[in-house]
């Protein structure tokens, strides 16, 4: 490496500051730009949901790096840019402004944006989406406002987390989801009964299987409000604000039309390498081919962003490295503390085995294959056992299910 090469992150994200930090922790001594389409500085996404919308944490708080740090280790940071094409030829990016800035190597972590919804009255300036700051706030604001009632359209894990949050603010709640179960793709049946209980036990009205026709409005000041959502049956549910929590999209796009090789994301190898070898991809948009897990996996979690970046940036640099960690995520909802380690897709696992009380939502649930190999494992309001199920998930061994369920055995 030499002190006049010039790379490029693009991205304003968790997943694009870690990767700064790691270029400096391995002593690149060339230039390095972050460019980010917010107008903050990068930061971690996971706490607007749970502690800042719970009025715990502030912005601050959760900033990755604060302004000094990066004017310390000679980051550009260029917040409020939205990268708007790639040369992979002429080895630039190209900004809004019609300037072009060069690079030597490209980091992409251009994350995900929220799904939204093509149905009447889905464009209503009172029905939101969240992934930015300015979205939680957004939402803070409604609870602490006259608002009585909100409708939220997914019982995914921000549709959860957020109805977690109205119900603490004391807000009337409404659930709509068109799976039997909520987290029925992370989850299964079996665990997403889990979460379907804990919501109805705190006055959540959660209503499984239901299609949404339309967001109803009503005239307001100048515009047009929602007013509530209309099912397939006809049925109307009344609220002052909808949430539409249906998932994300991967933001693609930039890689695509550059010619790189993508699918659900862009693709990369364990290195996270791209089809481009001067430019590799982390975080949400990495769909990555797992060495551990013998697939292409891509992963919309915290854990991906915190420690994809230091593999990255040492395959920036020339260094073998290799992405090898099981995926990890971890959700706060009411009284329910959540980790989850490993990959059990729909259709991988051939049971569910349980570990404690279920009942009192103290427990450790294990996802097995046909031949009683742990998948993965997941830990409820039980703690510091982490690092074992992780050890039986990469033992890859048979267990036995009847002692893996007995708690008077050690795991």
């Amino acid at each position: 490496m030499t002190s006049d090469e010039h790379f490029v992150i693009v991205g304003g994200g968790l997943a694009a500051a870690k990767l700064a930090e790691a270029l400096r922790a391995n002593d690149f001594p060339g230039s390095v730009t972050l460019i980010g389409a917010e107008e903050w500085l990068p930061y971690e996404r996971p706490p607007l949901s749970k502690d800042h919308m719970a009025g715990k944490k502030q912005l601050a708080e959760f900033t990755c790096e604060p302004r000094q740090w990066y004017r310390d280790h000679r980051v550009e940071v260029r917040v409020g840019t939205t990268v708007e094409g790639l040369d992979r030829d002429a080895k630039t990016v190209s900004l809004p402004d019609g300037s072009t800035v060069s690079y030597d190597k490209l980091a992409l972590a251009t994350g995900s944006s929220p799904r939204t919804l093509s149905i009447p009255g889905a464009d209503a300036p009172n029905v939101y989406t969240l992934r930015t700051i300015e979205d939680s706030d957004t939402l803070i604001e409604l609870f602490a406002s006259a608002a009585q009632r909100i409708v939220i359209i997914g019982a995914g894990w921000i549709g959860l987390e957020v109805a977690a949050a109205a119900r603490a603010a004391d807000l009337e709640v409404t659930v709509l989801e068109s799976a039997e179960q909520p987290l029925l793709g992370a989850l299964g049946p079996e665990m997403g009964e889990v979460f379907a209980d804990l919501h109805r036990s705190h006055g959540v009205d959660l209503r499984l299987g239901v299609q949404v026709s339309e967001i109803t409005t009503k005239e307001g000041i100048g515009t047009r409000l929602a007013s509530g959502v209309k099912l397939a049956d006809d049925t109307v549910i009344d609220a002052e604000a909808v949430l539409v929590a249906v998932g994300a999209k991967p933001n693609i796009e930039l890689a695509a039309e550059a010619g790189l090789d993508v699918d659900g994301g862009v693709l990369v190898d364990e290195h996270l390498a791209t089809s481009d070898p001067d430019i590799v991809a982390v975080g949400d948009i990495a769909e990555q081919q797992h060495p551990v897990l013998n697939r292409r996996i891509r992963v919309e979690h915290w854990a991906n962003a915190l420690n994809q970046p230091a593999v990255a940036a040492a395959t920036m640099l020339g260094k073998e490295a290799s992405y090898d960690r099981l995926p990890y995520f971890f959700t706060d909802q009411y009284d329910l503390g959540m980790e989850y380690t490993g990959y059990a897709a729909p259709g991988d696992y051939d049971r569910v085995v349980t570990r404690g009380d279920v009942g009192k939502r103290e427990f450790v649930a294990f996802w097995l294959d046909s031949d009683n190999r742990i998948l993965a494992g997941m830990n409820v309001n039980v703690w510091d056992v982490t690092d074992r199920i992780k050890e039986l998930i990469l033992a890859g061994e048979p267990v036995d299910p009847d002692a893996l369920a007995d708690t008077s055995k050690p795991l």
